[in-house]
This record gives C-alpha cells, sequence and structure tokens, in this order.
C-alpha cells in the first residue's frame, strides 16, 4: 500500500472557507491500485500563514456534523452513530484491516494518545473505526484487529454505498474496493466536539501521537480558540 500525500501539512495549515463537502477535505489516498482517486484534492488547501490555534491538528474553518448513519458494531447489532456517540469527544476514521501500514500506524497512534490520558478523560473519547472493505470486515475480524490496539474503540461496518456516503458528508473520500486492489481511502482523522457534535480538528496522515494526546482534552472540552 502507499500513501499518496507527497507534502505533509503544516499543523497551523487550514483549509478554504468555500470548500465544498462533495469535493472533499484534504484527500490522502490508501492502497496501491494504481488509481488516480483521492490524490488530487491538496489543491483545495490554502495555508493561513501560522494563525495561532490551540490545536496540533487543523483547526478546520467550517464543521461538519456527524454522518447520520446507522452502521453494523462487532456484536453485529445496528448502531446509529450520531445517536449512540452524542455529547461525546469523538475521533472518526475511515479504514480496513488488512491495511499493511497507513491504517495501523493511525489507530496504534490514538491508542497510544489515549493511553497517556487520565482514565477519567479516556472515558469521555469514542474512537470510530469504520471498514472501507466490508465484504472482508466482518464484524468479528474488525473486533480481533482492534483489540490489538484498543478493545473499547469502537468498529463498524456494513453496506459500502452507505459508508461512501458517509464519508462523504465529511469530505472523506472511499471508493467501493475493486477486485485484485487493496482499498482506496482518504487517511484523515477528524475530531468532533461534544458540545454540537461537529467535527472542528482534522489530522492528516502520519501526524505523532503526541498530537493526539495534546490536543485531546482540548476537545473534550470543546475549546475552539
Amino acid at each position: 500500500m502507499s500513501d499518496r500525500t507527497s507534502h505533509p501539512l503544516s499543523r497551523r495549515t487550514l483549509f478554504g472557507g468555500a470548500l465544498a463537502v462533495g469535493a472533499g477535505l484534504l484527500l490522502t489516498a490508501c492502497g496501491s491500485s494504481g488509481s488516480g482517486s483521492g490524490s488530487n484534492a491538496q489543491s483545495a488547501v490554502s495555508d493561513n500563514g501560522g494563525a495561532a490555534s490551540p490545536y496540533q491538528g487543523v483547526l478546520l474553518p467550517r464543521t461538519f456534523d456527524k454522518p447520520d448513519v446507522t452502521l453494523t458494531d462487532t456484536s453485529g447489532k445496528p448502531y446509529d452513530l450520531v445517536q449512540r456517540t452524542a455529547g461525546r469527544a469523538m475521533l472518526l476514521y475511515f479504514g480496513y484491516t488488512h491495511c499493511p501500514d497507513v491504517c495501523p500506524t493511525t489507530m496504534g497512534d490514538i491508542a497510544v494518545a489515549l493511553s497517556k490520558l487520565p482514565a477519567a478523560q479516556q472515558q469521555q473519547i469514542d474512537v470510530v473505526f469504520i471498514s472501507t472493505d466490508p465484504t472482508v470486515d466482518t464484524p468479528s475480524t474488525i473486533q480481533t484487529w482492534l483489540n490489538s490496539f484498543n478493545p473499547k474503540f469502537i468498529g463498524l461496518t456494513g453496506d459500502i454505498n452507505t459508508i461512501i456516503k458517509a464519508a462523504q458528508s465529511v469530505g472523506v473520500y472511499v471508493a467501493a474496493p475493486k477486485a485484485g486492489q487493496e482499498p482506496v481511502h482518504g487517511a484523515e482523522v477528524l475530531g468532533f466536539f461534544p458540545s454540537d457534535n461537529k467535527a472542528h480538528v482534522l489530522y492528516t496522515s502520519g501526524v505523532p501521537w503526541q498530537d493526539f494526546a495534546h490536543d485531546l482534552p482540548l476537545m473534550i472540552r470543546s475549546v475552539s480558540s
């Protein structure tokens, strides 16, 4: 698999305010299919010249609602994402369990960051992983994979078209897997505030665990500036 982000963004980089959801945020392709899908959206990014922000991640100039979607959790039961995570800080990531590098690295970094927080703060954060390869990623497969990071992480799967729409609603690129090719998807992590259930912070592929550890307490308190 190859991560097609060629130039990592500054921590203080912000997206243009006029960015449309349909065009996506920063699309980092995760896969080796050879397709150019998801690798050309960096043109939508603009640098604000290093404006002050309390976050190590990217503080978004526009917010995104949580995807209004019901998927299947690792126990095989329906999971209404908006309802079940309402009023809680949340990190959301789209990926797949057999990814050889970007997905496990990202989930591992989040797990390390969470482990550095006091127990009371850990209880206030939901980490949600949504599969982009639901044919392979059964509920039990996802749970086994997540157990290697943190068994409390929430794993979801379902119909690929539903997942694509959910990802699109927050500007993350997800394509239906093609036979013989690795899935291609955006590698962003979105951080949601508990105060309004909206995404305010974005992390690009490859950010260190220290960035998550620094930002999560702020996210719990819904600090916006």
